[in-house]
């Protein structure tokens, strides 16, 4: 009743392990039951009731090759007569999943799918273990600690960041500081945009009143779109062309109703619709370009080598900020200053 797994194969886990790569396999359990196509219900739950493992998640089903041909969860092979062949009751429908695949995309497979548990195949198609729900657990776990890392801008000391609540403050900073120092650099950036607009400023001082809202509005809804980004990107089977064109639209959806909102309120308290005009069109194109950086600027930097945590916290805000900046003084030259 136990996988038919091969020397070779638990080897290569050693192996996986060694190498620090997160797949299926380094997941999968060596305690996966294994049952032959032609073997009746009786034979299948009597040599379970033998076995001293009592816990298994899942009933693999193969042909003489070891080949897997389908699943059987407890329920449904309890559920069958004693004289049920296995192959024409087994549930073919279910997903496996290759052995090299990664482990935050063999927790996407489950998720998609919904089921607790997933058979582990290698490249002929032979049962090599089984990933239960308790790894598919921990794999989420993980995935989600990483992710929220990431978001933070965390990227070195990857094992020690797991635990970044716990660690003792000097190693908190030392992760941390590098991109906040990044980030006062950016902020002198963006200083630097301001004052090149003095005179803009010094003409029409009330444009300075919206200038914290503007910024702050864009952030947020780049972290907004950081935040879906990671857990698209890491748990959905989404592509990423119909991810970033439905964000984009949903920011542009946000920046409508936000600039239709701050129009009226400009208009209403200084009594300038040209002034709430440049204050509308500035919200709703700032929107949608923070929608964008925050869904695409860790995917890019990752398809350019770099690690994907540049893309977050301090870069991304960064850019939101300078652009957002940008966008709003040409609004006003065009729309007020003209």
């Amino acid at each position: 009743m136990r996988s038919p797994l091969t020397t070779a194969a638990w080897s290569h886990i050693g192996a996986v392990s060694r190498d620090g790569s997160e797949t299926s396999l380094h997941h999968a359990s060596r305690d996966a039951r294994v049952a032959h196509g032609r073997d009746t219900a009786h034979d299948a739950r009597q040599r379970i009731r033998a076995d001293r493992q009592s816990h298994w998640d899942l009933l693999c089903v193969v042909d003489d090759d070891g080949r897997l041909i389908g699943t059987l969860s407890a329920p449904e092979l309890l559920a069958l007569p004693d004289d049920a062949v296995l192959s024409a009751h087994v549930r073919r429908d279910r997903p496996s999943v290759a052995s090299s695949l990664d482990q935050e995309h063999t927790a996407s497979v489950a998720l998609h799918h919904a089921v607790s548990a997933l058979p582990v195949v290698d490249a002929e198609g032979r049962v090599v273990g089984v990933v239960g729900a308790q790894k598919l657990m921990d794999i989420l776990r993980r995935e989600h600690v990483e992710d929220l890392h990431r978001l933070a801008g965390i990227s070195r000391e990857t094992a020690q960041a797991r635990q970044a609540l716990e660690a003792p403050p000097l190693r908190r900073a030392r992760h941390r500081l590098p991109w906040l120092i990044f980030g006062l650099v950016g902020s002198a950036l963006a200083t630097f945009v301001m004052s090149r607009f003095e005179a803009s400023l010094a003409a029409l001082p009330a444009l300075a009143f919206f200038v914290p809202g503007l910024v702050y509005m864009a952030d947020a809804i780049g972290t907004q779109s950081e935040a879906i980004a990671v857990r698209g990107l890491s748990l959905s089977r989404i592509s990423l062309a119909r991810l970033i064109g439905s964000e984009l639209r949903t920011g542009l959806l946000i920046g409508c109703v936000l600039s239709a909102l701050a129009f009226l309120a400009v208009w209403a308290v200084f009594g300038q619709p040209r002034l709430a005009g440049a204050v509308a069109l500035a919200l709703a194109a700032a929107s949608v370009v923070a929608s964008a950086i925050g869904l695409t600027l860790p995917w890019l930097l990752s398809r350019l080598g770099t690690d994907p945590a540049y893309g977050s916290g301090p870069l991304a805000t960064i850019v939101q900020d300078v652009l957002s900046l940008l966008i709003y003084f040409g609004c006003v030259h065009a729309l007020v200053l003209s």
